[in-house]
Formats: structure tokens, sequence, C-alpha cells
């Protein structure tokens, strides 16, 4: 598939496109570190490297710390500049003793399911606890649910929504809210505990973890589940019986203290406007029920291999290139957050030209997305067209550009996104079976075309993506006296 790839590539460099928008040494460039991506096992093998050696990489963890030291080494020795680790302090959560807690039917038909704490979740009591089921069948029913505020005292709450598949992941965003915020309204309702069918898309019998919210700072006095999907066929089969159900549970979840964490930054410096940034990232850390390939694994290997290229190709960008390597996403976009608010104490922010994360697997690419200011759509729509022979189409222009770029995103850094095929993305997110061998390298290599192919091209223009003010604001912004 590669060498077809690469035929297909050395076809399409022929035809011109929108060089008022492109310059055609940077189109040429592009091409070229293309060509040498889908040639190259250097991001499968930093994937490798990293879910081997490391394995999972819970945030706050001594093996979040290991991939830490991992990382710093890792781009070092592949020659970037300033390889450094911004600390930053965070509150750690763990699961105890096991990633799979004591959970089973106790009645009507006894039997152990496979269940995985929420991310936030408290412990059971020390003897654990047993309880009758209220099964609702979706999140909506439950907000609905117009019961006394104990209606539901002294049970447990089991939310049912089922997620769909899709290549973008739409369907996450609306089953995730019973990972999110079911224990809230369980919790309010006097519940003992939440049970929910995991949020994906796999039927083989592994749960799916992932951090829930805490409005205005609250902490769950409850445990909360997320029980496999056949274990949750199950339970949906035996109350459409009209059986109740008790379960019983014990687990260890809990908050631990404060520790440190951090983000590993790397860079390659500008050749003629060093302080400007454009910033490309992936986050280190995992859960800890697998060992983070996909998620995101795939996304340290991609960015980092893609920037490495454009450093051995020795040309260097007009802007520099800044990789960051987040700590503690997972858990919060703590690692995120720490790093803009470093930048808006260094006075920083104004230089970081456009941003870009890889995180959501290693799947191929097949859409550029950006968030730039309208002057700018049409660099995009060039770039877009240098990428179609790897199959890539144009999205829109309200992208993001991944998690741990929301907080810069807020802060008016323009955003761009590469964006991976997901269709079975959540058979594996948040799961055991987020492992090393679901990666294909073929595929990985055409996201590191794309990447290289992108951060060069952003990097080595002047042109400035950040959204321009109406003519209107702007003459009267100019016809202010000076404060």
């Amino acid at each position: 598939m590669r060498l077809a790839i690469a035929a297909a590539a050395a076809a399409f460099l022929t035809f011109p496109v929108h060089a008022d928008d492109l310059a055609p040494e940077a189109r040429e460039h592009a091409r070229a570190l293309a060509q040498a991506a889908l040639e190259s096992d250097l991001a499968y093998e930093i994937t490798e490297s990293l879910t081997t050696e490391i394995g999972p990489r819970l945030a706050g963890t001594p093996q979040e710390a290991r991939a830490r030291d991992w990382a710093v080494e890792m781009l070092t020795g592949l020659g970037f500049e300033n390889v450094r680790v911004e600390d930053f302090p965070m509150d750690l959560w763990t699961r105890g003793h096991s990633i799979f807690e004591e959970v089973a039917i106790t009645h009507p038909f006894p039997q152990e399911l496979y269940a995985t704490s929420l991310g936030g979740a408290a412990a059971t009591p020390e003897g654990g606890i047993e309880a009758e089921i209220v099964f609702f069948e979706s999140f909506d029913d439950l907000l609905a649910f117009d019961g006394a505020e104990d209606a539901l005292e002294g049970k447990l709450v089991f939310v049912n929504d089922r997620m769909t598949a899709g290549r973008s992941g739409e369907g996450y965003g609306w089953a995730n809210r019973k990972r999110t915020q079911g224990w809230v309204e369980a919790e309010n309702r006097g519940a003992l505990g939440l049970l929910i069918r995991s949020v994906g898309t796999s039927s083989h019998r592994f749960a799916h973890t992932g951090m829930m919210s805490f409005p205005a700072q609250r902490l769950p006095d409850i445990p909360a589940l997320a029980v496999s999907a056949p274990d949750a066929d199950q339970i949906e089969r035996i109350h459409a019986m009209g059986e109740t159900i008790r379960v019983a549970l014990r687990t260890h979840s809990g908050w631990r203290g404060e520790v440190t964490s951090g983000n590993v930054i790397a860079e390659i410096t500008g050749s003629e406007a060093p302080g400007e940034i454009v910033i490309i990232g992936a986050h280190l850390d995992s859960w800890d029920t697998g060992t983070g390939a996909l998620d995101d694994g795939a996304g340290v290997g991609i960015v980092a291999a893609a920037a490495r290229l454009i450093l051995e190709a020795g040309e260097r960008p007009r802007r520099t290139i800044r990789i960051v390597l987040f700590g503690a996403e997972e858990v919060g976009l703590v690692g995120a957050r720490a790093y803009a608010s470093a930048r808006m104490q260094d006075g920083t922010v104004g230089q970081h030209i456009i941003g870009s994360e890889s995180d959501f697997g290693a799947r191929p690419v097949w859409r550029l997305s950006s968030g730039v200011g309208e002057h700018a759509v049409g660099f995009f729509d060039a770039m877009q067209q240098e990428m179609a022979f790897l199959g890539i189409e144009r999205g829109g222009n309200s992208s993001g550009g991944g998690p741990d770029m929301i907080p810069l995103a807020a802060m008016g850094v323009p955003m761009a996104r590469l964006d991976q095929d997901g269709t079975d993305y959540f058979e594996f997110h948040h799961t055991p079976n987020d492992t090393f061998d679901k990666i294909v390298p073929d595929e990985m290599a055409q996201n590191v075309a794309a990447w290289a192919m992108f951060t060069w091209l952003v990097a080595d223009s002047d042109v400035d993506f950040r959204a321009r003010p109406e003519p209107e604001a702007q003459d009267a912004a100019e016809g202010e006296p000076a404060p």
C-alpha cells in the first residue's frame, strides 16, 4: 500500500495549484517531505518504543514520570533543540488495587460483570455495597426523572445509552454525557452509585473508562463505573424480563493528594522569525487500562516523526516549530491549561501563530479543517489540494485544533485539524484493547506525510492566520483616543 501511495504521489506532483497562495518553493519542499514520510517507519518505531518500554501512563503516576524521561531522551536523540520539561502540580486519582473492580449480579441470576471505575469516582465502603438497580434507558431519561430528590436512595442507577460509530466520532459527545455528568444526577437523587454502559462502539468484553466532570469543584461521594457492552446487554435483557436486578460492587478508587506532572517541549528554531511559534502537539499520558497506543502514543509518534523529517531535510522554516507532548490530558487537560497559563504569564501567547494536535488514533487523515481568519482560508484551500493525493478532503473553517489546543484557542490562537478516520476508534479508546497491534504502519506513514506537509507550509509562511477585525470595527478602534 505504501508503494502505491508513493507512486500516486509522484504522479500528482506534476500538477501546479494556487501559486498565489503557496510559494512554489514551499510546495516543492512539502512534496519532498511527504515522499520521505511515506517511506519512513519512524513514527511507528517511536510509538512501539513508548508503548513497550513505558506501557500505561496514568497522569501523575511514576509511569507518567518515566514517560517524560523517555520523551526527553527520544527528542534529544532526534536532534531537536531546547528540549525541556515544564512541571505543573496536579491532584492524583487512581482506581486502587486493579483495573477491574469486583462487580457482580447477585439476583436474579448471579454472575460476575466486567466493569471499571470512571476517573474521579469514589470508592465503595470497605465491605462494598449491594443494592437494587434502577434502569434508565438513556441519560435524558435520568435527567427527566421527576421523583423526589431521595427517590433513588439506597439504589444503584444504571444508564444504558448506546454510542454509534462515525468517521468523525460525532456520536461520542452525546453518549459521553452519562460518563461525565451521570454521577451528579445519581448522587443528587440519593443513589448509592452509578453504572453506565461503556461509552464506545465495541462489542468485546472491555470496559471503557474516562474522566468525569466536577461542577463547582465538587467531587463524587459515590462509586461510578462503566460496564462492558456485553455485560450491559446482559443487564438490559434481564431488565426486559421484568426482573428486579441486584448488584454487588467493591471498589478502591480515590484521590491520593497533590503530585507533579509535566509537559515535554522541543523545538526547531526558525530561520527568519524564531519568535513566531507553530505548535504541534500530542499527549504523553494515557489511561491505566491499556498501553495508550492509539490514545495517544500514535500522536506522539506522528508529530515527532513529522518534525524530525523537517529537521532532517536540512532546510529550516521561517518560524519556530514547537513540539509539545502534554501531560495529564486524560484527567482534564491539566497540562494544556498549565501550558496556556505559562504562556499568558510570559506574554508569548501572541507569538503562537497556529496550533494543532494529533489525538485521534492512527487511521488515515481524511480531512484538513481550519479555524483561521477568512483572509487565510485560501491558504488552507491550496494546502488541501497539495494533500489531495493522500486522500485528504477540505473541511470547514470552524475547527479546533484538538483537545490540548482548547485553552490556547480560547486565547485567540488560530487552529487547524488533520482529521483522522475514527470509524473504529471507539472500539479501543480508553479500554484495555488500546494496544500497539492496532496500528497499521502504512496508515501511520500517511499521517506523518500529512503532518509534515502541514507543519512545513505553515511554519515557512509569513501568513498571519488570526482573524482580522471588521473594517468598521477597526476604523472605530483607530479613532479612539489613546488610554
